[in-house]
């Protein structure tokens, strides 16, 4: 098999040109700037330090745009993995998220040597958003505490438990950080309309930070003394303004295998959110990326970062959005936003620490607001009830238990609806004195009407021959009272036919055996006669009694009555 493994990075510095770099330097150097707050907020979110989630940004980010499949693609921590970063954290801890991400990259990657990037995008809507708007509510609930300064010593894990724990102290509110997170909120929400150019997420977290630590530093001047109580980074977390040596945790089977179906939660929704942000990327630039490139270098990224303290990373939307409205058009943006935040860690690392718990909260709601598609999700609640319970169901389970278990059931529950809907347009009839073959295409200028022979009857399977549908042919033909010398199972609508159809037609051809009812196909088409040229069944019933089409079924069925 053919690798498929075409970085953009490589092909287009061929024809690179100073004009290019400055452009993408421009880019590359907003897009930096922009991801500084959301780096520091998803990695405070996530159950780790601010620096973490910067340093995924940086390696993460670098490796994305050197090895990616887009071109104007941006990596780094998004608000998708937050819920279930924080629970393997809050299990297993650093250790397990290693472990977990490593083996996500390790699946990412072999999706992409495998070709399986199309088949990503094959992942039913309802999924997509049920999840997404339930990470987004799940966000907002972590923010809560931070968003109103509540004086709580330690939040629960589960949702509903979080929010009874904020009402039994709901009196604990700090006004101080009330204001903060809600001028936040503010700030971000009607900057667009003063500037595009300048992300609303940076001038909140600049202009909060300046306005709490200059309150906290004249509290005794000004007499505003309830500045005190407003928590910053600072005073929660340790700031290492450095990239860290690489750390290799211990590694046991048990902890492999209990860390499985979080680390395959990664790698869909790295692979997912990835490869829509790709899709909606090209629909701006008209570009096309390279979906299985791009999975290879997702899975490369998350394979190296966790090694040095990162938490999982993907393409992420915003960003990559604000790297093209700036003019970047090739991977260079990219590395150069990388560059950026590694050259601010490790220059203003030490003043991230003034930056107030509520004001990174605030840029949190906002986002877990864009990432809602709440009109999106009550659209949806329109279509049919099989969508709608996709959808419901996905958004419920995210929310209550986990995202994991959400995704599993809901990609079980769209399949089973799937084969449910397929099964019911599969349908079975039988004929028994004359056959009409007009406007059927099977055969060529023919009578309009068609007589059967005495003891022949023709059974039309109008479908796929699948799982879903052979059990139900098999219950009919079982429930025929009276017994022919022919039988003609007419196949020309069966596009395909797996194994349990397969096996139903052989317990048929036994069955016939024994009653002296002779078996004859017709209309089978390319697809279904290779399959059945590789079963037993074929040497079984005779290739003479495997027929192209019905008129030469019903002349072989006369010699048999005969």
């Amino acid at each position: 098999m053919k690798l498929d493994f075409h970085p953009n990075s490589f092909s287009m510095l061929k024809n690179y040109s100073k004009e290019k770099f400055f452009t993408d330097l421009m880019a590359g150097v907003i897009v930096g700037i922009v991801a500084l707050p959301l780096a520091i907020a998803f990695g405070i979110a996530s159950g780790v330090s601010p620096e973490q989630g910067l340093i995924t940004a940086i390696i993460a980010g670098f490796i994305i745009s050197f090895l990616g499949g887009s071109s104007v693609q941006i990596g780094g921590p998004t608000g998708a993995f937050i819920v279930v970063v924080y629970g393997i954290v809050h299990e297993f801890g650093m250790d397990g998220l290693i472990v977990a991400t490593v083996i996500a990259g390790l699946m990412l990657l072999l999706m992409g040597l495998l070709k399986l990037g199309t088949v990503i995008k094959f992942i039913p809507y309802p999924i997509i958003v049920g999840f997404t708007s339930g990470i987004a509510l799940t966000i907002f609930t972590t923010q809560v505490k931070d968003l109103l300064g509540m004086d709580i010593a330690a939040v629960p894990g589960d949702f509903v438990s979080k929010w009874v724990v904020y009402i039994q102290n709901i009196t604990t509110i700090h006004p101080g950080s009330l204001l903060v997170g809600i001028g936040s909120i503010l700030i971000i929400a009607y900057m667009p309309k003063l500037s595009r150019k300048v992300p609303g997420s940076l001038v909140a977290i600049v202009f909060m930070t300046v306005l709490v630590y200059l309150l906290r530093e004249y509290a005794d001047i000004t007499g505003i003394t309830g500045a005190m109580g407003i928590e910053t980074i600072g005073d929660r977390f340790q700031i290492n303004p450095e990239l860290p040596a690489p750390e290799f945790p211990a590694i046991s089977m048990a902890m492999i295998n209990r860390l499985l179906p979080s680390a395959f939660t990664i790698a869909i929704l790295g692979a997912i959110e990835s490869l829509l942000s790709a899709t909606v990327a090209d629909g701006v630039t008209g570009d096309r990326h390279n979906s299985n490139t791009e999975l290879i270098a997702q899975g490369a990224a998350n394979i190296v970062v966790p090694f040095f303290g990162g938490i999982p990373a993907t393409g992420a939307i915003a960003r990559t959005m604000t790297n093209i409205n700036n003019g970047g058009r090739t991977p260079i943006a990219g590395m150069v936003h990388a560059v950026v935040l590694l050259l601010i860690l490790y220059f203003l690392g030490p003043l991230t620490k003034h930056i107030p718990m509520a004001c990174l909260a605030g840029v949190l709601v906002i986002v877990a607001y864009n990432m809602s598609e709440w009109r999106v999700f009550r659209s949806l609640l329109k279509n049919s009830r099989s969508d709608v319970a996709v959808l419901v169901t996905t958004f419920l389970l995210t929310v209550i238990f986990d995202l994991t278990i959400a995704i599993e059931i809901g990609l079980l529950l769209a399949m089973l609806l799937f084969m449910r809907r397929i099964s019911e347009t599969t349908k079975v009839s039988v004929v028994k004195d004359k056959l009409d073959l007009s406007q059927e295409g099977e055969i060529q200028h023919v009578e309009e009407k068609l007589d059967l022979p005495d003891g022949v009857e023709v059974y039309e399977i109008d479908g796929p021959f699948f799982f879903g549908i052979a059990n139900k042919f098999e219950e009919y033909m079982r429930s025929l009272g009276e017994k022919p010398k022919v039988r003609i199972i007419r196949m020309r609508k069966v596009p395909f036919m797996d194994t349990t159809g397969l096996h139903n037609l052989e317990s048929l051809h036994r069955l016939s055996k024994k009653e002296n009812i002779q078996l004859v196909l017709s209309g089978v088409n390319e697809k279904v006669r290779a399959v059945l040229e590789k079963s037993d069944l074929w040497q079984q019933l005779g290739e003479d009694n495997i027929c192209s089409n019905i008129r030469e079924a019903i002349e072989k069925a006369k010699t048999y009555v005969a």
